[in-house]
């Protein structure tokens, strides 16, 4: 499973925080590593000079031990010493092996034989070294020799620790803190730089939530100006999406006119080929009733006959597409779908009787508001598109059921189905099925769309699902009333 992309304001952040903090670790660890050497050697200069004094003061207490015969001890050599440093650690090797003591400021301590072997061990390893002795801390050592006598020095650590560490803790503190006020700083700023954006972002999903695709359309959503300032580049962005919604609107608009011209156009032409086609249809039959006519001249009148009803039906199919397309011609009532299907079968049956028709609707009728005349004439054109385009034998099934709040119609047939890319375009004004489906009568190719307007004239939904041997049309509409205009007595 792949992981969400990041957003612009969390890669900013990303970046911003980490190159800072990088910097920060870099600065805290070059910072430590001066103060530390710098420590360090002030410590190691601090022990040199202690030593020395140490040396003088062993070498100065074994003359006097010589010549009165007393004991060289440790505690004796400081004897009388003033130092400035507390904790000062002073071990003299001699023959009775070596012995220690730690100078405080509130006298002097013993080693004990532990601490001791410890240190012996200490400066045996290192002598140099630095070493934690148990229960007095941490000392840095260093070993000198006077008249054969090993002198060990060692001075606390305990200063150079704890100025580490409270410098270490003031740095991680620091760090903390500045990489918190910079993380709330950075979301401020690029919240505030990116707002434009989002407003862009918001704009632009109302604007594809609206059905661009038909109707009159108007885009009033617009980036506010705040955050339309073309003098920033997120503010360009926005300026630039005002200007291209100014240039679709008016294109959707330009489109409008040219749709309702061409509907007024369409039914005007309409309307006006209806009488002179009722004129010929008239004559034509008329003249036919002429017993006396040649063979030839009656067969031509036939064919223009055949083909004035042909051009009539065509004629009276756009004008009512292009009334429905004004929301006309919908006449709203209680409709029963299944005695409207039963109805629509009886009538689709003796047309084809080579056809095998099957009818399953509920025992409960199912009713909703719409225009009995044009819910029969979508249930006719879907039962004729079946009929006309599968071969004899063909098994046509008629179905109604309530699903939710939904009426839904089928119509489903097990003929050789239709191809992806005419169904693509089946619910187009004269689209053709020829490549999928035997034409076997003459039609206009509007059947399919007229459903489509009637269907949608009562805010339904028309679709199919066609595969070899299985092609359904299915038609849902809503079980609430629709808005309508009331109906005409």
């Amino acid at each position: 499973m792949s992981r969400p992309p990041l957003t612009l304001q969390t890669r900013l952040m990303a970046a911003v925080i980490g190159f800072v903090s990088v910097i920060l670790i870099i600065v805290a660890v070059i910072t430590s590593a001066t103060l530390g050497t710098s420590l360090e050697g002030r410590l190691q200069d601090q022990l040199r000079s202690t030593a020395d004094d140490t040396t003088t003061l062993v070498a100065q207490q074994a003359f006097r031990s010589a010549v009165t015969g007393d004991p060289l001890t440790a505690r004796t050599a400081l004897a009388g010493a003033h130092f400035q440093v507390s904790g000062l650690l002073l071990a003299i090797y001699t023959s009775n092996g070596p012995e220690g003591v730690v100078l405080n400021s509130d006298g002097t301590t013993d080693l004990t034989d532990a601490q001791v072997l410890q240190l012996d061990d200490a400066v045996k390893t290192s002598p140099g070294a630095s070493i934690t002795l148990d229960g007095l801390g941490s000392f840095q050592l260093t070993v000198t020799k006077t008249n054969g006598i090993g002198i060990v020095t060692g001075l606390p650590r305990d200063e150079v620790q704890s100025t580490m560490a409270q410098l270490l803790t003031v740095i991680t503190l620091a760090t903390l803190g500045g990489l918190i006020l910079l993380a709330l700083t950075t979301t401020i700023t690029i919240r505030m730089s990116l707002r434009p954006l989002r407003a862009v972002a918001r704009t632009a999903t109302r604007v594809a939530n609206q059905p661009l695709d038909r109707g009159e359309v108007t885009i009033t959503e617009r980036v506010p100006d705040a955050e339309a300032d073309p003098r920033t580049e997120t503010g360009l962005v926005g300026a630039s999406l005002n200007k291209l919604l100014d240039h679709v609107n008016d294109s959707l608009a330009s489109r409008q006119k040219n749709e309702e011209r061409m509907r007024r156009f369409v039914a005007d032409a309409s309307h006006e080929l209806r009488t002179p086609l009722a004129s010929i249809r008239g004559y034509s039959e008329l003249s036919l009733r002429d017993r006396e006519l040649p063979e030839t001249a009656q067969t031509a009148l036939e064919r223009i006959q055949a083909q004035s009803l042909r051009m009539t039906r065509l004629v009276e199919d756009l004008l009512l597409l292009a009334r429905l397309d004004e929301g006309q011609e919908l006449v709203h009532g209680t409709v029963d779908l299944t005695q409207l299907a039963l109805e629509g079968l009886t009538d689709a049956r003796p047309t084809a009787p080579a056809h095998h028709w099957i009818i399953d609707v509920p025992e409960e009728p199912v009713v909703m508001l719409g225009d009995a005349g044009r819910l029969h004439q979508v249930v006719a054109n879907l039962l004729a598109n079946a009929r006309t385009h599968t071969p004899d034998g063909t098994t046509i099934t008629l179905s109604v059921a309530r699903e939710g709040d939904e009426a839904v119609i089928r119509v489903h047939d097990d003929g050789p189905g239709i191809e992806p890319q005419v169904r693509e375009e089946l619910f187009a004004r004269f689209a053709r099925g020829d490549s999928s489906r035997a034409r076997q009568t003459g039609g206009t190719g509007l059947g399919l769309a007229i459903a489509k307007a009637i269907v949608e004239g009562h805010n339904g939904t028309i679709g199919v699902e066609s595969e070899p041997g299985d092609t359904t049309f299915t038609v849902r509409f809503p079980l609430t009333p629709v808005s309508a205009p009331a109906p005409t007595p």
